[in-house]
């Protein structure tokens, strides 16, 4: 071979290789052995990030969690709890799982999950309680029965409650509840529990020991109409929760549904920091305040900006003053409709990740993506101003918005991996996905992912060009 057909060889073959991380996702061209395909149109990963389906065939997975042993626990709503593994891992997102283990059946489960902090104890929740397994990952098994760690949670309004387990605080389990309608008039009444996060010490509970009643836990925040995901900054130990706020809205006669009210990310608060007492168990606003999102053409806008509050047309003597004034507003106002169901942060607080399930009943879709915001590590909160309305920038998205909600992914929950790669569900799909950063480590995990892939082709490219010019230079 002469210098110049090698050169030529070479470069193509490292052309063609720079290509392969923008269609990773939508085919295999990696020679991976999982050739699992989404059946929709593909979603659309951003600069820098791969994904690949790695189960499906669920009902309708919601929340996930990794355990201590690399095993994935995934809630299937109105089936119960499976444990996947991990049979392959060849880096990246090339991944192969086993057939998912059951390990619990149950129609009533919906959607919560957490694991003590020591990994012994499975938390899951339907409409009403948070139930408790004692859990070996080892041998991927739970106890034969549960018992109930909190109570009194009525089952006629909102059925999801999500649960998250403090490290600031270990054993200390916090639950969200959301509420039924866009006018619950009981959230109006903090003694009713509606609408609210509160948290637990679950520490001491055993099989036998009288659960806790919902409104005996700590008050993080009222006024929440549905903050389905909730997330502990691991930098500071703030809780932050996601908001979907209502559907149908009017402003002095107008309908406003279109693109108001925003949805939300909240504050709430650490566990165990006396000096956030003020930001613990604020009322958020539900149903009598809401937060603007869409300015164009708001009916008496004033001076009011996206992420401040305007009163609802129940609120009847409130003004925005009102609103501003006695009720807490978002650290950030996210797309109206988008539906946020997860948060999860990087392991250093530097990103928040929220998967956007997407709306079911606007005109035009929106939502139906993942989106990261990022975080000021010195001070806790978002780097973006209170008014953005960019603050939250895709990661992985819809393609062709118009084929939502019926041909799309539709993400719900997140779990970071040992590896720093983000799984997540789609509950509409029945499927599982894992989505990974090129040449970084950006989860919660311990250790570095598997180098880029067109590092590894550039690298091994140059070892070969190096080998043919020194080879044709000897001959």
């Amino acid at each position: 071979m002469s210098l110049r057909s090698a050169l030529v060889a070479v470069w193509a073959a490292s052309a063609t290789a720079q290509f392969i991380p923008s269609i990773l996702g939508s085919r295999d061209v990696s020679g991976c052995p999982n050739t699992l395909a989404v059946s929709y149109p593909a979603p659309v990963a951003a600069k820098g990030w791969t994904y690949r389906l790695v189960a499906k065939g669920f009902k309708k997975p919601r929340s996930i969690v990794f355990d201590d042993n690399g095993g994935l626990l995934v809630v299937d709503a109105g089936v119960g709890l499976y444990r996947l593994t991990v049979d392959q891992d060849k880096g990246e997102t090339c991944v192969v799982m086993s057939s998912p283990k059951t390990l619990v059946n149950s129609t009533e489960l919906n959607h919560g999950l957490a694991l003590s902090n020591d990994g012994k104890v499975l938390y899951a929740s339907s409409s009403s309680r948070v139930y408790a397994w004692t859990y070996d990952s080892k041998a991927a098994t739970v106890s034969d029965t549960n018992y109930t760690v909190v109570a009194n949670m009525s089952d006629t309004d909102k059925t999801t409650r999500t649960l998250l387990m403090s490290q600031r605080r270990p054993g200390m389990l916090v639950v969200s509840r959301g509420t039924v309608n866009d006018q619950d008039n009981k959230a109006r009444n903090p003694n009713s529990g509606h609408a609210q996060i509160r948290a637990f010490d679950v520490s001491s509970q055993r099989k036998g020991s009288e659960p806790h009643d919902f409104m005996d836990g700590v008050l993080l925040g009222s006024g929440l109409r549905n903050s389905v995901g909730v997330a502990e900054d691991p930098a500071t130990g703030g809780i932050w929760s996601v908001e979907n706020s209502v559907d149908e809205l009017a402003r002095n006669g107008r309908d406003i549904h279109a693109g108001n009210p925003g949805e939300e990310l909240n504050y709430h608060g650490v566990l165990d920091d006396p000096s956030t007492d003020k930001d613990r168990g604020g009322n958020y606003g539900f149903p009598m305040c809401y937060a603007l999102w869409n300015t164009t053409g708001f009916p008496d806008l004033g001076g009011l900006k996206p992420g401040d509050q305007f009163p609802g047309p129940d609120a009847e003597t409130f003004t925005d003053a009102t609103c501003a004034k006695d009720y807490v507003a978002p650290r950030l106002a996210l797309q109206a409709h988008a539906a946020p169901l997860d948060i999860k942060f990087t392991k250093d607080g530097a990103k928040a990740f929220i998967s956007f399930h997407g709306s079911w009943a606007t005109t035009n879709p929106v939502g139906y993506r993942i989106s990261s915001v990022a975080f000021d590590t010195s001070k806790g909160e978002p780097s973006a101003q209170k008014s953005s309305t960019d603050a939250a920038v895709d990661v992985l998205s819809t393609p062709d918005l118009a084929k939502c909600p019926d041909a799309c992914f539709r993400p719900v929950g997140l779990a970071w991996d040992s590896q720093g790669r983000l799984w997540f569900s789609s509950d509409s799909t029945g499927e599982i996905f894992v989505l990974h950063q090129n040449g970084t480590s950006s989860g919660g995990g311990g250790s570095t992912g598997s180098p880029s892939l067109v590092a590894d082709k550039a690298a091994a490219w140059a070892v070969v060009l190096a080998a043919i010019v020194a080879g044709l230079f000897l001959a």
